[in-house]
């Protein structure tokens, strides 16, 4: 069973790392497997993150050790997925934006109700093919039915780091990663430098 220590760095160098690691979700019985393709770290003294004003009862997974998980809604409607990394008691996590099927995938195309390339390529999208809920917070990513699998990182040719996106606090900050090879990175944008 993975202890998670290789997730107790920064979280924007966790949120690197993370790419190219699998998500296995088990649903009903059935295996779902994705490839994490787009990541963004946030961090409690980052305006923008949801630990910035101290922990609440909606953020307390936050707050976990790494290798946790915290779900939220974003608009009230669409489940977010973000794995807490950092020491315990730091509130950083690092939101999955996008990832790549490997498994599964007629099943997520029925929970979405669409395929192809918007089936994973953005955290709401992702959140609806796995089935993830906010039930889900504070669970241990190293258990079923939520699991996350370590894989080697990628290539440093292969990650493009740029500001994040989806957010008015913080924007600026170079602190979303994604992979340049896949076709399921939910936007491109120009590299912001090193993060």
């Amino acid at each position: 069973m993975d202890d998670f220590s290789w997730l107790r760095v920064p979280a924007p160098e966790a949120a690197r790392q993370l790419l190219g690691c699998e998500l296995e979700r088990t649903v009903q019985g059935e295996t779902l497997r994705v490839r994490i393709v787009e990541t963004e770290a946030y961090t409690q003294d980052d305006p923008a993150s949801h630990t910035f004003t101290g922990r609440t009862a909606r953020n307390a997974a936050m707050f976990l050790a790494a290798g946790h998980a915290y779900v939220y809604l974003s608009y009230g409607i669409h489940s977010c997925l973000n794995i807490v990394v950092g020491a315990e008691g730091e509130g950083d996590a690092v939101l999955i934006r996008a990832a790549e099927p490997l498994e599964g995938e007629g099943t997520m195309a029925a929970l979405r109700g669409r395929g192809g390339r918007a089936l994973t390529n953005g955290p709401g999208k992702l959140g609806q093919a796995l089935a993830v809920g906010v039930g889900l917070s504070g669970h241990d990513v190293a258990l079923p039915p939520l699991r996350l699998i370590r894989r080697p990182p990628l290539e440093e040719g292969r990650v493009v780091v740029t500001t994040r996106i989806g957010i008015s606090k913080a924007a600026e900050l170079p602190r979303r990663f994604y992979d340049r090879e896949s076709a399921y990175v939910s936007v491109r944008a120009k590299p912001a430098g090193r993060g």
